[in-house]
């Protein structure tokens, strides 16, 4: 089966300033699914009608960051913000139900300013956990899944507190929630490990979402670095995932001339602009 892409409208057409726009975009170049970060300043009304004028899903929302400006990028292991979470929770189920989205990233936050990693790790993984295990239960009601997504913390966020597959499996068991998967971000999970085809194969149960950009650079998948992306894509289909592939990366120049690599990849598996099959048309 041939996997399905998703436009992140946080990075692709950033040439559109507002997200309907940005979305409208995706649709004319062949998506048929999009998902965002915190849709600040985009009312849910605005996106659900853009949505539902292109034909296309929203398919991954994130939790609110929380106050940017105190550095703060995700709650749900903050000690201390438990309140906050559950508000931006509960803020993101609304609008994630307004516009038909099923799953949404529950950003786990940054070790605090000053604080030494290994002396609060204990304490944020509980916080992460009893959060967790709350927001499973939110989710349930509304048939939505949460995620949870390592991001390296080398080169993209050194004090972000999820940072690895493994780590994130371990919390995910002591939560023990089915409604609760794992967000693997190909990009930071080879930063972080490498080795992306056995943890691919071993959190392979696991995973809710795949987001993709070719490492170092975090650019388009046919962009030069380390990724084979072909390899991946087979890979992925040889086992069998049928969840969406986010297209989480920064352009290096035009969006839609930098989509050569996705018009390949329809092509190679004698599919219509969009991912359709040609004998379905």
């Amino acid at each position: 089966m041939s996997l399905r892409f998703s436009a992140n409208l946080s990075w692709l057409f950033p040439e559109l300033p507002a997200l309907p726009a940005r979305l409208e975009a995706a649709a004319a170049a062949g998506f048929r699914a999009a998902e965002a970060a915190w849709p600040a300043g985009c009312p849910a009304q605005a996106l659900r009608a853009a949505a539902e004028r292109a034909g296309m899903r929203i398919v991954l929302l994130n939790t609110p960051p929380g106050d940017p400006e105190a550095g703060e990028m995700g709650l749900a292991a903050v000690p201390g913000r438990q309140a906050a979470f559950r508000q931006g929770l509960a803020a993101a189920v609304q609008y994630s139900r307004a516009v038909g989205c099923p799953r949404i990233h529950l950003l786990a936050g940054r070790v605090p300013l000053g604080a030494d990693r290994a002396a609060v790790e204990g304490e944020m993984e509980t916080t992460f956990i009893e959060n967790l295990r709350y927001a499973a239960d939110l989710l349930a009601q509304e048939d939505m899944i949460g995620l949870v997504e390592p991001i390296n913390n080398r080169i993209t966020d050194p004090r972000y507190f999820l940072n690895t597959p493994h780590q994130a499996a371990a919390i995910l068991e002591k939560v023990g929630q089915p409604n609760l998967k794992l967000q693997l971000d190909l990009f930071h999970c080879q930063i972080m490990d490498g080795n992306l085809s056995r943890n691919l194969e071993t959190y392979f149960p696991l995973i809710g979402h795949i987001q993709i950009a070719q490492v170092p650079g975090r650019h388009e998948p046919d962009s030069p670095g380390e990724l084979n992306f072909p390899y991946i894509f087979k890979l992925l289909e040889s086992l069998g995932y049928t969840g969406y592939v986010g297209c989480e990366y920064a352009p290096k120049g035009d969006t839609l001339e930098g989509l050569g690599w996705l018009r390949s990849y329809w092509e190679s598996r004698d599919l219509q602009h969009g991912g359709t099959s040609k004998a379905a048309e």
